[in-house]
């Protein structure tokens, strides 16, 4: 039986998040993969493992594929998770860059606020709009929502 395999940049597209999301998925044994080489595989099984142990499900659409969470459930000790999209308008190609890029360090770092969330960003470059969507506890995205306002007044953009 022939098996399907995916790099990070697939998966990344497929679930509408960023790849660096999909290597700390990965990292932190969420999302099992192999290495050929440099790059790392996804297999179509652990794909599917992967989204139906987070909720997470693919609808087929005219258009292309459709990206739904149905549910999530980050932290069985916190109570609370919140989901929110911020959208920040007005917002060039460099600047766009500078703001995904600082977010997904602060997500990324060793911060234990920021385990168990998930940041995806969608920049509409004609727009000139971004959309980041933010998941995780209520401390997160007070944080999160600081460093965003903090990265979009008017002196920094």
């Amino acid at each position: 039986m022939e098996q399907k395999f995916y790099t990070i940049d697939q998966i990344a597209e497929i679930l509408g998040m960023h790849h660096k999301t999909i290597r700390k998925f990965i990292t932190e044994g969420k999302l099992r993969a192999n290495k050929i080489g440099k790059q790392w595989r996804i297999s179509g099984h652990d794909l599917s493992v992967f989204m139906e142990s987070n909720n997470f499900s693919v609808n087929d659409k005219k258009d292309g594929i459709e990206f739904c969470n149905d549910s999530i459930d980050t932290n069985k000790n916190n109570r609370v998770n919140v989901s929110t999209v911020v959208d920040i308008s007005n917002i060039d190609d460099d600047d766009y860059r500078r703001v995904s890029n600082m977010l997904f360090a602060i997500i990324n770092s060793k911060d234990s606020n920021m385990s168990n969330s998930t940041i995806n960003v969608k920049y509409y470059k004609e727009e000139e709009n971004l959309k980041v969507m933010l998941w995780g506890s209520m401390n997160f995205i007070k944080e999160m929502l600081g460093f965003i306002e903090t990265l979009t007044t008017s002196e920094n953009i």
